[in-house]
């Protein structure tokens, strides 16, 4: 296959590209800037820059490239920049490949966060969306691309869990504490975070690609949400560092702000239905094998 990956200097796009050459796929890559090299192709989401010429020979678009929502605090103008950089450059990707010849697929980075705050409740891909700023940005950001469903296009927005990775989000900003012996439960503990080890969530995006019968919302999590207090006791254990200083929600908020509520308060039991219907192979499905390896 030939692929079109924006956002592939991220943490999932560099081993996205790291498991498609292994499977012998010809990777184009989307940069905002100047091209330099042969597979480098140029855009510009902001002001609309995008060559319909760039999806000559191209079987699917794998579309990554966003904001980090995780570094910051969310100010008005950092809340602007998570929204615009998602909605902006999936709606050009979408209008300029209903013009390009040929019929690529579309593959979408999306999030978990379309499903709010949702406490012990059991979330699938039929699941209505919630409330809150991350589930109104999913929202906008899948429904950018509808101007490529209308055009007959493969459409799949994978819904991203907590990637669990030491190179960068969640884990990474936990590991200090955690090794030092400090770290505890966040806030109740009783929510749940939904999680995916990096490998298994960019296979999941590289199995989009290639599996043309798959289309719409497919939440890319593994198969057993953990709370947070299972996440931190088996986080403790993988580390053999005590986890016994709590930060109370206060503390986080305090901290974080609005982004606390967000990403480490609220509970979201993501379930991964449609890949556990297609058999989709993880490579961590426990947490605890999840973090090993991401910790090797």
């Amino acid at each position: 296959m030939k692929l079109l990956i924006s956002g592939s200097s991220g943490m999932i796009g560099q081993r996205l590209l790291e498991l498609a050459d292994v499977a012998e796929h010809e990777c184009i890559l989307l940069v905002r800037r100047q091209s330099k090299a042969e597979n480098e192709r140029s855009w510009d989401p902001e002001s609309g820059t995008l060559d319909p010429a760039v999806f000559d020979g191209i079987d699917a678009v794998v579309h990554l490239a966003g904001d980090n929502i995780g570094s910051g605090r969310w100010t008005a103008a950092k809340k602007r920049r998570i929204r615009d950089s998602r909605v902006m450059g999936t709606k050009l990707l979408a209008e300029r490949m209903a013009l390009a010849d040929g019929q690529p697929a579309l593959v979408c980075a999306s999030a978990i966060g379309f499903y709010g705050d949702r406490g012990d409740e059991k979330l699938t891909e039929e699941s209505p969306a919630g409330t809150g700023f991350l589930a109104d940005v999913c929202q906008e950001w899948e429904a950018a691309a509808d101007v490529a469903r209308d055009a007959g296009l493969r459409v799949v927005h994978n819904r991203l869990g907590i990637v669990l990775s030491s190179q960068g989000g969640a884990l990474a900003s936990m590991l200090t504490p955690f090794r030092m012996g400090v770290g505890g439960n966040m806030g109740s503990g009783r929510q749940y975070w939904s999680w995916i080890e990096l490998d298994d969530a960019a296979n999941a995006f590289l199995y989009a690609a290639e599996n043309a019968t798959l289309t719409g919302s497919v939440n890319v999590v593994a198969p057993q949400p953990a709370t947070n207090a299972e996440f931190t006791k088996t986080l403790g254990s993988v580390l053999h560092r005590p986890t016994i200083f709590p930060m109370p929600a206060f503390m986080a908020r305090l901290v974080l702000g609005e982004m606390a509520e967000a990403l480490i308060l609220s509970s979201a039991r993501v379930l991964p239905g449609i890949l556990q219907e297609r058999h989709f192979e993880y490579r961590n499905a426990t947490l605890e094998e999840a973090l090993r390896a991401a910790l090797e």
